[in-house]
């Protein structure tokens, strides 16, 4: 008996030795998490977004994932100006947390324990060209309202009001028939004021393989061909990008949402994670928004490129490459930063930073079906393609889903073939070609105060007639 209460004793010590070592082990990581995660929002709220430390502060660090929300405050930033890189640390015994910018995209976040050699000066600015006309520039853009656009001030207004649609906004900006009617920001908020799309990035995702598309590049019916998938017997080979901008791939993940720690904060390459999850249903056949599907999408498409790129090398002309940022000059979206990872995927599911002009520019891409400035930079069809819900649909949701792009052809008083970018915290895009009308709205709203855009949008519409 003596024997096993000894055996029970040390068997039970061992158990509870495990679970404190386990327990430490996650509050490092949780705690390496807030550091990435904090010196990622410092690093690109400061240097792609023109704002203060004290406004990323109040603003981009309030309202923010449970897990690390206590932690964040506790951290200490260390901001190096001249060679532009954010330092958090996390932990005595380990190199800080490190984000590093860099003009063409922005903030990179450098995985747990790298303590490589700095970037170096920045010595090259990017071109904004604001002296240009709207919308390549942003000169008299303000100066083109049309009459009656009073109504759009009035609703615009109630959108800084809590109590009228929710959320915190910082911006508002109503185009119509190519022209700003109403732009309102938030205090210490203008025009060139960038913040984080959140999941409107996906839009912006669909919107860049649209253009490899246009480029004869990528073909979104065609399996994705990603190197990880090519065993023989795994299932997963026959995925499409289609399936993947429609949210219907089939695999499960971490977590479904908008929600993919491992990337956002822990400085893992979506590369390394994305690819990793099992199938779990039949692609095509199920509807799960979840973040790694874009990220696929893009793997894929910039995967595409390189091959056609191998197989036909200088046949190609200069422009035909996956290049966010070289898109976005054709647009004037000049102060929009696609951010990557730490080895240069792009993370479109999320990590871009824009201001609310840009977000229009966007906008007006569509409205356009895809022509700019006399060059059609995305299919005839990808306007109709993206709005299309031809895939399987959200059962809990007001809003339908294209292919990367939400719905709104649900809802009463908006005319049918609104569609729509949404993103965390309250950032909307919204697209209603039949009323050459964009909206945008950007917010810091939390997850117990949202933004009612499906409202916001009914009395935008309403102030047209």
């Amino acid at each position: 008996m003596l024997k096993k209460l000894v055996s029970i004793c040390v068997i039970g010590g061992l158990f509870s030795g495990s679970a404190l070592a386990q327990d430490a082990e996650s509050v490092r990581y949780e705690r390496a998490l807030a550091a990435g995660y904090k010196a990622q929002f410092i690093c690109s709220g400061l240097w792609n977004g023109g704002k203060s430390v004290a406004d990323i502060k109040a603003d981009e660090l309030t309202g923010i994932y449970d897990r690390i929300a206590d932690i964040v405050p506790t951290l200490v930033e260390e901001v190096d100006e001249n060679e532009r890189q954010v330092r958090v640390r996390f932990a005595e015994d380990a190199p800080p947390r490190a984000a590093i910018w860099n003009r063409m995209t922005g903030c990179t976040a450098m995985p747990i324990g790298f303590g490589g050699v700095k970037a170096g000066p920045q010595t090259k600015r990017r071109e904004f060209h604001d002296e240009r006309p709207w919308p390549m520039g942003d000169q008299d853009a303000a100066a083109q309202k049309s009459a009656g656009s009073s109504g759009f001030e009035m609703v615009a207004g109630r959108a800084f009001d809590p109590q009228a649609f929710g959320g915190k906004t910082s911006a508002i900006l109503i185009v119509q028939n190519g022209k700003i009617q109403t732009e309102k920001y938030k205090d210490g908020h203008d025009l060139h004021t960038g913040q984080r799309t959140w999941s409107v990035a996906k839009s912006i995702a669909g919107t860049l393989i649209g253009h490899s598309v246009q480029q004869g590049m990528v073909d979104v019916n065609a399996r994705t061909g990603l190197s990880q998938w090519q065993a023989f017997g795994d299932p997963r080979q026959f995925i499409t990008i289609d399936n993947l901008m429609r949210m219907a791939s089939g695999l499960t993940s971490d977590t479904a949402g908008n929600r993919t720690d491992a990337i956002y904060m822990g400085g893992t390459s979506a590369s390394e994670q994305a690819p990793i999850w099992p199938l779990l249903y039949q692609p095509g056949t199920r509807f799960r928004y979840a973040n790694n599907d874009i990220l696929l999408a893009v793997l894929a498409a910039q995967a595409g490129h390189l091959d056609k790129q191998s197989r036909l090398g200088h046949d190609l002309p200069a422009d035909h490459g996956f290049d966010p940022f070289a898109f976005f000059q054709k647009l004037g979206m000049t102060r929009t930063y696609a951010e990557t990872d730490w080895q240069d995927n792009y993370i479109l599911s999320s990590q871009v930073w824009t201001t609310a002009r840009d977000l229009g520019r966007l906008g007006m891409l569509y409205l356009d079906n895809g022509m700019w400035n006399g060059e059609r930079l995305l299919p005839e069809n990808w306007r109709e393609y993206v709005s299309t819900p031809s895939g399987p649909q959200p059962e809990d949701r007001n809003f339908g889903y294209g292919a990367t792009f939400w719905l709104m052809n649900q809802s009463e008083g908006i005319p049918k073939d609104a569609f729509a970018g949404f993103g965390n915290r309250g950032q909307y895009l919204v697209i209603i070609p039949s009323l050459d009308l964009v909206v945008v709205r950007r917010g810091y709203d939390s997850a117990e105060d949202r933004f009612d855009v499906e409202a916001f949008t009914k009395e935008i519409v309403a102030a047209i007639n």
